[in-house]
């Protein structure tokens, strides 16, 4: 590069958030002052233009400043880049390379770094000789304060200090030190009436029709008009999507936790955002007041667990079992179909197997029933139930125990009588260890005889803690069992004078039912399966029933 009489000088300044913590000697004027003053010293040099970013991290070349700086310096308009030091122009060792090698010298730019001595005109200095590791050090340290900025709000999560930019909608964040979420009712109104939709089976779709057909404005746009100030997302679809929905009924902060720590960047130098999964999540429990209730979260997650999602009907509305029937034979879920009536026109529903409906009689048989038939025998069986129950509820709480126990009663008091011998028998164990220990060291046992029994002794351990961990899962398992009955004959008795049946009711009560064939003799009666949540095994999120 050869030396000009004139120079057009592009200024460059930076500073990012965590740069803010090192003092005024930083700060973006007294960066400017000090360049400026310098070119205002050189002869011949004019200063044409100062660029500036304020608030951006050096390990990112993609910041406005930059892009105009070198936009200007490709154009001609400048041909000196000055700043104050290597580190302000970039903590990126690999670009920051490219650009002092490759790139200015292309462009016969000359570059400056005015406090680590770097001048491109004197590519035989000192200076230059060390551009390589001053580099590589602003890149450490880049890496280095990302590391403890990750660290530091790690454990304000930790804590339960609100961390994020802003509060979830429907809540503000709060004034006091650890900013704890405060809620925001008009907002808490909408949240709730989300959840309360979406606990008697509404999709999150649907629930986002309702919510714009009533006019509720967006969470961006909820919060631009509570602070007086334009939406700052321009680009944004100013309607409720069923993506928007499925955040507010996944996010714990209803029910009053913290779920923090939810996103991370790929790395220091590549800031794009990645969903870390849920195992990952920072959450701090009961750190406020909830919007929702505890009862009212688990019935909406259980509505997703459902085996059932539900098609939605033209007036907007889910029929009670849509979705919840299975044909037995080839394992597809029964297919809503209607067909007008001759003289008023109104539709007959019946359902059908899905693979017959699509693929015709060659693939599986029909399986028809109407839909006022099956509506009519699943509301007869919770009401017989639910009857049951009210009648003679220690008789039937038994039978429904006796219903949910595969392995019987029997099983499971041997199985206590077993755990307490185990428990008592590795309580010896410890004892005599202790003892054989004390007596090695008193003398009275051969060394080679204590490594015997300790050895002994280690081992019936090892063989026993196994069997009491199985036999106490075994425990937990029943323990659960009774508290699924309890839950079901709760339920029953909500429904117990229920006038008909409604899809909040069948998402309450049922897994999932199966519908077998019309029988060719009519009278073989036909078989159907009503398979209750708590009462019968239920299915893991997503699974389909196996009838094989």
């Amino acid at each position: 590069m050869t030396r000009q009489s004139t120079y057009n000088v592009g200024i460059y300044v930076r500073l990012s958030q965590e740069d803010m913590r090192e003092g005024e000697s930083l700060s973006i004027e007294n960066q400017k002052k000090m360049l400026t003053d310098y070119v205002s010293q050189q002869a011949g040099w004019n200063l044409v233009e100062i660029c500036e970013d304020d608030g951006y991290s050096g390990t990112n070349f993609d910041r406005p400043g930059v892009r105009q700086l070198l936009d200007d310096a490709k154009s001609g308009k400048i041909n000196l880049i000055l700043c104050k030091d290597l580190s302000r122009f970039g903590r990126n060792y690999i670009e920051v390379g490219q650009y002092i090698d490759y790139i200015f010298p292309s462009f016969n730019i000359r570059f400056i770094a005015l406090s680590d001595n770097v001048d491109t005109l004197d590519r035989n200095s000192t200076a230059m000789d060390l551009m390589p590791i001053m580099n590589l050090f602003n890149e450490w340290h880049a890496a280095n304060t990302s590391k403890k900025v990750r660290s530091v709000l790690a454990q304000n999560a930790k804590e339960g200090k609100y961390i994020a930019s802003f509060a979830a909608y429907g809540y503000l964040k709060g004034d006091d030190e650890k900013h704890t979420p405060v809620i925001d009712e008009p907002a808490a109104k909408v949240v709730r009436r989300i959840f309360e939709l979406r606990a008697t089976g509404i999709t999150p779709t649907q629930i986002a029709k309702i919510l714009n057909a009533d006019g509720v404005p967006i969470p961006s746009d909820y919060r631009a008009q509570r602070l007086g100030k334009p939406n700052p997302y321009k680009n944004t679809f100013h309607y409720w999507s069923h993506v928007a929905v499925r955040n507010i009924l996944g996010n714990p902060i209803y029910i009053g936790h913290l779920a923090q720590q939810k996103f991370t960047t790929v790395s220091f130098k590549n800031h794009k955002s990645v969903r870390r999964g849920k195992d990952e999540w920072v959450i701090a429990e009961h750190t406020h007041e909830p919007i929702i209730s505890q009862e009212l979260w688990d019935k909406c997650q259980e509505v997703d667990r459902c085996a059932s999602h539900g098609k939605i009907m033209k007036k907007g509305i889910v029929l009670p079992l849509n979705s919840l029937m299975f044909c037995p034979d080839c394992g597809a879920k029964m297919k809503l179909n209607g067909h007008a009536k001759k003289k008023d026109g109104s539709v007959n529903y019946f359902y059908a197997c899905g693979t017959y409906s699509r693929c015709g009689a060659s693939t599986c048989t029909t399986h028809y029933i109407s839909r006022k038939q099956i509506e009519k025998i699943v509301l007869a069986d919770i009401h017989a139930k639910a009857k049951y129950v009210i009648e003679s509820e220690d008789e039937a709480r038994q039978e429904f125990l006796k219903r949910k126990e595969t392995d019987g009663t029997k099983y499971l008091d041997d199985a206590r009588q077993q755990l307490a011998k185990h428990q008592s028998r590795l309580a010896e164990l410890k004892m005599m260890t202790q003892k054989v220990y004390q007596d090695k060291l008193l003398g009275k046992v051969p060394e080679d005889l204590c490594l015997e029994m300790l050895g002994q002794f280690r081992t019936e351990e090892a063989e026993l803690t196994e069997k009491v961990k199985s036999l106490t899962a075994a425990l937990e398992q029943d323990s659960k069992a009774k508290d699924d009955i309890e839950e079901f004959i709760r339920r029953l008795k909500q429904y117990a004078d229920a006038p008909e049946l409604t899809r909040e009711m069948c998402v309450d009560l049922i897994e999932y039912i199966v519908v077998g064939d019309r029988p060719k003799d009519k009278s073989t009666p036909r078989r159907i399966q009503i398979y209750y949540k708590f009462l019968n095994n239920g299915l893991a999120e997503g699974e389909k029933p196996d009838f094989k």
